[in-house]
């Protein structure tokens, strides 16, 4: 994401865009520039730093094994399960390595690249849709685009690997691609307006006036930090998903006015969307559709439960094996189960959820836990107690 931030950068963009966009407008493929301007990417991120340019050929490659070998077996017509999860287990070994190196400082730096953390989504969908049969063939060229596509390569978005395939090989008539490409534009301007100003006063008013540790510091911390993240965050994604509509990609968004939910699970359906949507696909529906063939199957609150709580467990591990990252899934995990019970439960909600004063309330409510939930995130919880403790 820092890359993002540097104005040299942003010079470097425009530049690789131009051709793309004559490419566009023309009406021919750009997935093959698309892919050298993403290796001219990687190689301006990591060319000085020949150990992580290295794991990243040597995840690629494997990863790319991998996928190949489980694809080769499930068209033989394997569906064992264990050979299914031995194999996703396989795919994700290299994030789960370098998450639990990064505990000790990974002081031999074994997977310590950029986007890892992103690649191996993308990795774990592919073999999850192969043993679905949903995906018969994986080319190596759309598979390593995928992986190594410059506009979110380093923090998303989360994009599929069918949904991706489609963009990259169909023809975009030229009327089509200047309308994406002005769109791509707009979201451009207006992510570099959300990452280079907004996001950079609010950090400037977290770090002038929000880390004293009394009551004022931490209330100002309180409110700024969340919106901090938000337009941080979304400023990259913006202008991530919008330099992806430039090479003809339509890269999914990942915000949509996440401060405005009026509940938690309406929130997980605004912020970050390409993760939650990818946990909510790949992991929340699985372990709900598992536990339906169990004893459990007619105690649907007591499902759902399980299934929130392993979810955002998995968020949380996937953030980092620290405390706060692990207790932040928790606590979502908690606010979505009581959020369930409540919504199914209680009778005052039925009541009352569509009248206006309620909905204020609620939404009130939802922004301050939220918030509490990013305080949590940023560590700062954690260092309050501590110091408290000391």
């Amino acid at each position: 994401m820092q890359m993002f931030a540097d104005h040299s950068f942003f010079a470097w963009l425009i530049v690789m865009t131009i051709p793309a966009f004559i490419l566009g407008v023309f009406e021919k493929p750009i997935k093959y520039y698309g892919m050298f301007a993403s290796l001219v990417f990687l190689w301006l991120a990591l060319g000085h730093n020949t150990i992580a340019l290295t794991y990243l050929i040597v995840f690629c490659l494997l990863e790319y094994t991998i996928i190949q070998i489980y694809l080769q077996l499930r068209l033989g017509g394997n569906r064992s399960k264990v050979l299914y999860w031995l194999f996703l287990l396989l795919s994700i070994a290299p994030l789960a390595t370098y998450k639990v190196l990064a505990l000790v400082g990974n002081p031999w730096h074994i997977f310590g690249f950029l986007g890892i953390s992103y690649m191996t989504f993308k990795v774990a969908q592919m073999i999850i849709e192969i043993y679905d049969g949903i995906i018969k063939k994986v080319s190596p060229f759309e598979y390593a685009y995928l992986l190594l596509f410059f506009p979110t390569i380093t923090s998303g978005p989360i994009d599929r690997s069918r949904r991706f395939s489609k963009d990259l090989n169909r023809k975009i008539p030229r009327s089509e691609y200047l309308e994406l490409a002005g769109t791509g534009l707009y979201k451009i301007l207006l992510g570099m307006v959300y990452k280079t100003v907004i996001a950079s006063v609010l950090y400037f008013l977290m770090k002038q006036y929000g880390m004293e540790k009394d009551m004022t510091g931490v209330l100002i911390y309180y409110y700024t930090y969340g919106f901090y993240l938000f337009f941080d965050f979304a400023g990259y994604s913006l202008m991530a998903v919008g330099t992806g509509y430039l090479f003809g990609i339509k890269v999914p968004d990942n915000f949509n006015r996440p401060f405005i939910s009026r509940d938690i699970n309406d929130f997980w359906n605004r912020w970050h969307i390409t993760l939650s949507h990818w946990l909510r696909d790949y992991v929340f529906s699985r372990v709900t559709m598992s536990l339906m063939r169990t004893g459990l199957r007619k105690r649907r609150l007591t499902i759902a439960s399980i299934a929130f709580m392993t979810n955002m467990l998995l968020m949380g591990f996937w953030h980092g094996l620290t405390s706060y990252y692990i207790l932040y899934g928790l606590y979502h995990g908690v606010l979505l189960t009581l959020f369930e019970i409540i919504r199914t439960r209680s009778g005052l909600y039925r009541k009352y959820s569509k009248e206006k004063w309620f909905i204020i309330i609620e939404w009130a409510l939802t922004l301050h836990l939220v918030l509490f939930g990013f305080f949590i995130f940023s560590g700062r919880l954690n260092a309050l107690m501590h110091w408290k403790a000391w």
